[in-house]
């Protein structure tokens, strides 16, 4: 710094003057708001590095591995063919045949973008034909598609309620739910982990409220348990609420028929609004819906923010959707498979002596371990064995509770599923998690 700019900073130290001050030379309070500027920068920076280290030093610093294949039972991780038990693709459907050639049809039919909201010229016929047929698959009366479930969810809340309502949802709801919530001026009640009672109190407390929308999660994605639909449903309509769900990690694949956790709690048809995904068993690629009563879905057209703003998804995404719709009404086969590899996994590593959350007729299977740096290493150990596996800790979840949360699909076979298992039995044994 020049003899100049340093004595002119004393002098505005003494006067009192801020960087701005008429009374400075131009050139002198350009240099001081760099100065200032500069050094607000390198704070920043300082402190995210102070994070991240603190991130790594408790083992919860969460690397990316990279694949060079398509999404499948068997993938490409650094040059290594591995099981893959960790993605959403509970029907492998992600790379069968039939959904990319549908994709690729409909890219060469018509075009790979619309480059518009639906509003202004980005709805073409084969939009409204996926809308009706999520809507006949569901059994609801209409459905809206959004670029994702997070969108979805981001922008249901805002949309139907206000100052003069409330929502009660449940603490362990996913991050999208919690996120739309935070949008949206109704009052906010969270309720006790699927705690039936707790949820009453609430619904007892706020029958002030001109409207209550009950929100859970239909499974939850870390534990692999189902909401108690039945008893929710009860609830809601002793204090005239309504219910919503996200369907994520039901849709396609969980029920007697693949309908989703309605289904399996046998509650068809009394679940008022339903949030899911195209972008988990339905194919993998991108896209989520809401689905539910028309008046709903028609409010949520001219309100709902994420809707209005975003583009339309691409058309090989919906045609290529439209076919998963096909082959899941068509055929069991599917839903048949993950059912019976789901009860194979856990059955087996129950009887090692492995810890498991979740419902057993759920594909997502948490191995429960405790300890954050323990997970992340026994994944380690289980590629080393080629089964690609990942370590899950706070703040994905809470602190103590780490876990392995292995995900089965339609697209392994019962070998696949033996091998993982006595994976998980040789690490585990190495690691002390069982004996």
């Amino acid at each position: 710094m020049s003899t100049l700019v340093a004595s002119n900073l004393l002098l505005v130290s003494f006067l009192k003057l801020p960087s701005w001050s008429p009374m400075l030379p131009s050139r002198l309070s350009s240099s001081l708001r760099r100065c200032a500027s500069t050094s607000t920068r390198n704070s920043f920076v300082d402190r995210l590095r102070t994070e991240l280290t603190e991130i790594e030093a408790a083992g919860t610093y969460k690397n990316e591995r990279v694949i060079a294949s398509p999404q499948g039972a068997e993938i490409s991780v650094n040059g290594d063919t591995v099981l893959n038990f960790c993605a959403n693709n509970y029907l492998g459907l992600s790379n069968h045949p039939a959904v990319e050639k549908a994709a690729a049809d409909t890219l060469k039919e018509r075009g790979f973008g619309l480059s518009s909201v639906r509003f202004i010229c980005g709805t073409q016929d084969i939009h409204k034909q996926l809308e009706d047929a999520i809507s006949a698959f569901h059994g609801t009366e209409d459905t809206i598609l959004y670029p994702s479930c997070f969108d979805a969810n981001a922008g249901l809340f805002e949309a139907v309620l206000n100052k003069e309502d409330a929502i009660l949802t449940d603490e362990l709801n996913h991050a999208s739910i919690i996120d739309g919530i935070r949008l949206c001026k109704a009052e906010r009640h969270r309720f006790k982990h699927m705690d039936m009672k707790d949820l009453e109190q609430k619904l007892k407390d706020t029958q002030h409220c001109r409207t209550r929308l009950i929100a859970t999660d239909g499974v939850f994605s870390m534990d692999g348990d189902v909401a108690p639909l039945q008893e929710i449903v009860a609830l809601a309509e002793k204090y005239n609420a309504q219910l919503f769900i996200d369907e994520c990690h039901a849709t396609g694949f969980f029920g007697p028929t693949g309908r989703g956790s309605d289904e399996y709690c046998g509650i068809n048809g009394k679940v008022d609004i339903i949030n899911s995904t195209l972008g988990k068993a339905l194919g993998g690629s991108t896209g989520g819906y809401t689905t539910g009563r028309k008046e709903v879905v028609d409010l949520l057209r001219q309100r709902s923010r994420p809707y209005l703003f975003s583009n339309s998804l691409g058309p090989s995404v919906v045609g290529a959707s439209l076919k998963v719709f096909e082959m899941l009404t068509e055929s069991s086969e599917f839903v048949d498979k993950i059912r019976a590899n789901t009860h194979h996994f856990r059955d087996r590593m129950t009887a090692a002596g492995f810890t498991l959350k979740g419902s057993r007729d759920h594909p997502i299977a948490p191995v429960m371990l405790g300890d954050a740096r323990l997970a992340s290493e026994l994944a380690d150990d289980m590629l080393k064995r080629g089964i690609y596996v990942i370590g899950f800790s706070y703040p994905v979840v809470p602190k103590g509770q780490a876990r392995i949360r292995v995900q089965l699909s339609a697209a392994h076979s019962i070998e696949d599923v033996d091998k993982a298992v006595d994976a998980f039995i040789e690490c585990g044994k190495a690691r002390g998690v069982i004996s």
